[in-house]
């Protein structure tokens, strides 16, 4: 079982520097490759109200053999359930869905900013995480204008910011603010989404190099940026690859020829959070 290094978030938790994505892993076919991955390591599970999987989620858990006060269990806050008491309802909803006592990372799915409700929907977390509900609180999708205001407003910053992160699209302005105000970024789609970056054939120059898989390159790229990458796999070797990042490490050069790869227009849907919205 592969060793991962730890990432202290600004209010204390601790994640993994490597997480598991669990979108589309539904019903008992979802709860065996949760199983999996939690066997092969994972302790950093990351869920969302609309994958409609946190029951599937909340069943690996119960059946792991590791005990829940090791694993790190995300879940999301939709975009319809902005409202401050449907922010309430859906949270208690979610670990109803789960089984859960509690979760440990909680995050607004997206601040689909033309509906104007995504501060109220982050005053309901803050008041959920002093209930006990939540033991973090952080979101998805938010431009530096989003965190700007929910700080400004409400005095608390989010500890993780989740974002479409991949080789192809770096965000390094979004992950220079994350940086100046404490907040851990979270690369969602880290291996790209129905692009073609599992063949580039410059990573696979470096993969070559390494002896690594083009996929494992991609990942040890985003552990060395200082982001926390969220993979999905159902298959278990795939799973363990993707875990096993930290026998090797990129040199500044090879870094940079990765960073070289990313352009504007990056986004693999166009799914731009200024005017994308999710509900």
């Amino acid at each position: 079982m592969a060793t991962v290094p730890q990432v202290t978030l600004n209010d204390g938790l601790v994640l993994p520097a490597v997480g598991f994505g669990t979108y589309k892993l539904n019903g008992a076919a979802g709860i065996n490759s949760i199983l999996s991955a939690i066997d092969t390591g994972y302790r950093l599970l990351d869920s969302a109200f609309n994958y409609e999987n946190e029951g599937a989620l909340g069943e690996a858990v119960r059946r792991s053999s590791v005990p829940r006060e090791e694993l790190i269990i995300t879940s999301k806050l939709p975009g319809r359930h902005h409202k401050y008491d449907e922010a309430i309802t859906t949270i208690q909803e979610s670990l109803f869905r789960a089984g859960l006592d509690y979760y440990d990372l909680y995050l607004i799915h997206w601040p689909n900013p033309s509906k104007d409700r995504y501060v109220e929907a982050w005053q309901a977390l803050i008041d959920a995480q002093k209930w006990g509900l939540i033991r973090s609180i952080g979101v998805c999708n938010f431009l530096p204008e989003h965190l700007d205001r929910l700080i400004k407003e409400t005095g608390v910053t989010p500890s993780v910011n989740q974002v479409e992160l991949h080789p192809y699209f770096s965000q390094e302005k979004q992950r220079a603010y994350d940086t100046e105000h404490g907040i851990v970024t979270e690369s969602w789609s880290p291996l790209g989404r129905a692009n073609k970056l599992l063949q580039d054939p410059d990573i696979k120059q470096i993969a070559d190099a390494h002896q690594k898989t083009i996929p494992q390159i991609i990942l040890r790229w985003h552990v060395q940026l200082g982001a926390v990458p969220i993979p999905k796999s159902s298959k278990p070797s795939r799973q363990l690859d993707n875990l096993s990042l930290f026998d090797f490490k990129l040199n500044d050069e090879e870094m940079q020829e990765i960073g070289r790869l990313s352009h504007a227009d990056g986004r693999t849907y166009n799914q731009d959070p200024a005017i994308y919205e999710e509900f």
